[in-house]
């Protein structure tokens, strides 16, 4: 595969730890940033939108807002792909215990959540974006799908694009199972590069383990409970200017990741 190379124009981040780009800049060198409150702030939803979405559309719009708004540019012109691991697990929990008991009493408003597109739903609604949307998963390699699709997009149609990656706390049986146990979420705006800003040259390479400089213990913690804090590496990288890394797109491949501006 010939490298693809875009703009890195905004980053955003949301966990209970992080509470942006810049928290996560400063836990990189060993300090203690203030943790955000409890749910994000999502300030592109409405306030009754804001107040009927799970946990997981609030996290990617948050996410999402973030590197819109570092980047400058008008979130209504911006394509995107939202990927996820496992969407909404606490709705899914939901949706399998009541169709096994009750299923007439299933809920309208929860099936309306449970589907894998509905954060890419609240954010083009919200934004009045008419630009291509897509959700897409690759399991525990959710991140590094995402970003291939969004910087082929980028590259393809010669426009800027939104990648946002987020996953949620499991719940009940299938939680247990899964193993996520807390909210993390992140985005990145890109477009097809120029010669100026942050870029990266992007190629796929044989095998799905990360590869990177040492980055902090709890990340590592972080890494192996949310899918999507597969991110790190490349947030990280972005954060010190360091060369390259890796990150997984399947079980067999992996995004070997080059920044162009380091030294």
């Amino acid at each position: 595969m010939s490298a693809l190379c875009v703009r890195v124009e905004g980053i955003g981040l949301w966990s209970p730890q992080l509470a942006n780009f810049d928290a996560l800049r400063r836990a990189l060198v060993g300090e203690a940033p203030e943790p955000p409150g409890a749910r994000p702030t999502a300030s592109a939803l409405s306030p009754n939108e804001r107040r009927r979405a799970p946990e997981s559309v609030l996290v990617a719009i948050e996410a999402a807002t973030q590197a819109v708004a570092l980047s400058g540019r008008a979130a209504e012109d911006l394509a995107c792909v939202f990927a996820s691991a496992y969407g909404d697990q606490a709705t899914t929990d939901y949706m399998c215990r009541v169709l096994a008991g009750t299923p007439t009493e299933l809920s309208p408003t929860r099936f309306h959540n449970s589907v894998h597109n509905a954060a890419a739903g609240y954010w083009t609604i919200a934004t009045g974006c008419r630009a291509p949307s897509s959700a897409t998963c690759a399991g525990s390699a959710s991140f590094g799908a995402g970003l291939l699709e969004a910087v082929a997009l980028a590259c393809a149609d010669d426009r800027p694009i939104v990648l946002v990656c987020s996953d949620t706390a499991g719940a009940g049986p299938l939680g247990e199972l899964i193993g996520c146990t807390f909210a993390f979420g992140c985005a990145l705006v890109l477009a097809p590069a120029t010669d100026a800003g942050v870029t990266l040259s992007l190629s796929t390479t044989k095998g799905s383990e990360p590869i990177h400089p040492p980055l902090p213990e709890h990340f590592a913690t972080w890494m192996r409970n949310n899918p999507s804090a597969g991110c790190l590496p490349l947030l990280a990288m972005l954060a010190r200017g360091e060369a390259e890394c890796v990150v997984a797109v399947s079980e067999h491949l992996g995004l070997h990741v080059q920044n162009e501006m380091a030294a």
